[in-house]
């Protein structure tokens, strides 16, 4: 038996395997590209854990208040080594990327601080956060105000307008480097570092925070290379490797203050206890992974291209990327059907794609319908 009718006993026909080997053969070199910044992230993963020794001890478990955890301890010495900062906080009790940005600006925001973002409007489930949408907590509330300049037609910084903003007096810039829904295209880590420069030219002493989700291990470099004094990430998406259930790291590049350093009530002593195993566990193939996925990701926009859905970028090979997501026009539920349906799986074949409203976004920005993401359902 051969791989064509292995194939053909999954259901996918022999038109079709052909079409995917013509895919595959046109992305050839795109391919390359990615395994060489994998292999490159690779080496350095390994290398951060070989200068942390890190062994078999670092994955038992503790209990109590968690002093003394040398897995826990660890585990944020090798995210601190692998991108290049002074500290970092790991930690399975922050939920989420949103979680993780959200103690971040509340440890280093102080009631009559600036908040400014010099690349528009934030991801949406930032805008309760901050205080754009009314939200009991927010940072408004707590009297931190909010400075936005979007960005020009072209999709370039506003410089002039950044510097206008930066000396009316800013604490913390946040520089968003995913596309999120948006359609702009996703910053590179040169373009970033270059806005990092001008605000500190304008301002030396203005904390430069980067919304790094989505952009972990895609370069081989990352903000805090450039300049910047705090990255925060989630390790549901990159740097956890698919083994992490849930958490999300702030990683400072220079002395800034870590949530856990609020004089408040918490659970758990000074930091909370006990790093999960499968955070360290799914940190060391994430750079092949993630060139595995960005990979997937690029046959399976060529396929939907060939539907007839407008993409952004239109191919995959088009630009530099700088982000593991590419933009697909679904036409409302039954576009939702079409993406859910576009491949096989190894799990979940008993279900269905079904369209659900998805909590905290929304389609047309502030015009209130809802986002629409795929829900399976037996």
């Amino acid at each position: 038996m051969n791989t064509e009718s292995m194939y053909t006993a999954l259901g996918i026909t022999p038109a079709v395997h052909r079409f995917g080997e013509e895919v595959l053969a046109g992305l050839r070199a795109r391919f390359d590209e990615i395994d060489r910044v994998a292999e490159y992230n690779q080496c350095k993963v390994i290398g951060a854990m070989q200068k942390n020794r890190v062994d078999a001890t670092h994955f038992a478990a503790t209990t109590g208040y968690g002093y003394n955890d040398a897995g826990r301890d660890n585990l944020e010495r090798v995210y601190a080594d692998c991108f290049h900062t002074e500290a970092a906080l790991v930690r399975p009790q922050i939920t989420c990327g949103t979680h993780a940005l959200t103690v971040a600006l509340s440890a280093n925001l102080l009631p009559g601080d600036t908040l400014l973002s010099p690349v528009g409007a934030p991801y949406d489930t930032l805008e309760e956060v901050i205080g754009i949408r009314p939200s009991a907590c927010s940072l408004k509330e707590y009297g931190v105000h909010y400075r936005q300049v979007d960005l020009l037609p072209d999709y370039g910084f506003d410089y002039p307008a950044i510097e206008q903003a930066l000396r009316g007096g800013v604490k913390l810039v946040t520089i968003q480097r995913s596309k999120g829904y948006a359609t702009r295209p996703t910053f590179s880590v040169q373009q970033i570092g270059e806005l990092i420069a001008f605000c500190k030219r304008i301002d030396p002493n203005v904390i430069c925070m980067v919304d790094n989700c989505y952009g972990e291990f895609v370069e081989t470099i990352e903000p805090s290379d450039l300049g910047a004094d705090m990255i925060v990430g989630s390790l549901i998406k990159n740097p956890g490797g698919g083994l992490a259930p849930i958490g999300g790291p702030p990683r400072p590049r220079r002395p800034l203050r870590l949530p856990s350093e609020r004089p408040r009530p918490r659970a758990g002593g000074r930091r909370e206890p006990r790093a999960h195993a499968g955070v360290l566990s799914g940190l060391l193939p994430r750079a092949d992974r993630d060139g595995r996925r960005a990979q997937g990701r690029g046959v399976r926009g060529e396929r939907l291209r060939a539907a007839g859905l407008s993409l952004h970028p239109e191919r995959d090979g088009d630009a530099p990327r700088h982000h593991p997501v590419r933009g697909a026009r679904l036409a409302g539920a039954h576009g939702c059907l079409l993406q859910g349906h576009s491949g096989g799986r190894a799990r979940g074949q008993l279900c269905r794609p079904h369209p659900l409203d998805h909590a905290g976004l929304r389609f047309g920005g502030h015009h209130g319908r809802r986002r629409v993401r795929a829900g399976l359902v037996h």
